[in-house]
């Protein structure tokens, strides 16, 4: 409870309360707003704080399991703090712009992720030199505008498993591929928005910069302690298999010394018994007649 109140006190800071304006409000968000303030609609914090955290829960798991979340953002306000949230816990991003089929027409998209690695190889490894000086300028400033809209998705080797997006309104592009595709989504929906386009809501002020900065920072720090939990069993498992290999390879040691022990007691216990049926040698005496 201790700490809904302290999460809740730092929402209200960071102002994640302010709706839009009466006029602009979506009706459907109506279970999500609390009152009406100077023709400002005031969201239920108690409700955002509910969905902040079972969306928080869900990002756990999903990034526990090893599968990637996409951060989608392209409002001014929102870039900076979601692309360096992304970096943090190495999840891809698009807060340039999206570029529509990023989702549904992904292999044509891989297409000129690797062309932009393909010249930066080229810049980077002298192989370029050859080529004139204005060909050269031309293939970085082609790098520079393709890095530009896909350096958040070059280490994307197939589709997201979740996209989580700042404001569904103005993404919306994004939200309907998402949708088409099967992938899950989770949003902050301010009220003049429609909650129920997005499989998980976050009612929330989508605009100032505080508020989002304090909601996606809940989130990527949910995702990170999946992502340590998931590497926490990947070295439990390696060190129970390490263990597993000793005992094997002790067991078969010992199983050897046991073998060679038996060799040598079987050399130590001195002539092998005769075979059955087989004919007994004759000993010749030494000893001398008696008399002579």
């Amino acid at each position: 409870m201790e700490n809904n109140t302290s999460l809740q006190q730092q929402l209200l800071e960071a102002g994640v309360h302010f709706g839009h304006l009466k006029k602009k409000w979506n009706p459907k968000m109506l279970p999500y707003i609390f009152a009406e303030k100077k023709g400002i609609h005031i969201i239920d914090l108690n409700k955002t704080v509910d969905h902040l955290q079972e969306t928080a829960a869900a990002l756990k798991q999903i990034a526990k399991s090893g599968k990637k979340i996409m951060f989608v953002a392209t409002k001014k306000q929102a870039k900076e703090i979601v692309s360096e949230c992304a970096k943090r816990v190495n999840m891809p991003y698009a807060t340039e712009r999206w570029l529509g089929g990023m989702l549904t027409n992904f292999n044509t998209v891989r297409k000129s992720v690797k062309k932009m690695q393909s010249i930066e190889k080229m810049l980077n490894d002298g192989s370029a030199e050859s080529l004139t000086k204005k060909e050269r300028l031309t293939l970085g400033r082609d790098k520079d505008k393709m890095e530009k809209v896909l350096g958040g998705i070059a280490q994307l080797g197939r589709l997201p498993a979740a996209l989580f997006l700042v404001d569904i309104g103005h993404e919306h592009i994004a939200l309907a591929e998402a949708k088409r595709l099967g992938i899950q989504t989770f949003g902050m929906v301010d009220t003049n928005c429609d909650p129920n386009k997005v499989d998980f809501s976050i009612p929330a002020n989508d605009d100032a910069t505080k508020s989002i900065a304090i909601i996606t920072n809940y989130i990527t720090a949910a995702i990170a302690e999946g992502l340590a939990e998931r590497q926490a069993s990947k070295d439990d498992e390696s060190e129970s298999e390490e263990g597993n290999n000793e005992n094997e390879a002790k067991a078969k040691r010992m199983e050897a010394e046991a073998n060679a022990e038996g060799g040598r007691g079987k050399r130590g216990a001195g002539a092998a018994p005769t075979a059955p049926g087989a004919p007994k040698r004759r000993i010749q005496s030494t000893r001398r007649p008696a008399g002579k």
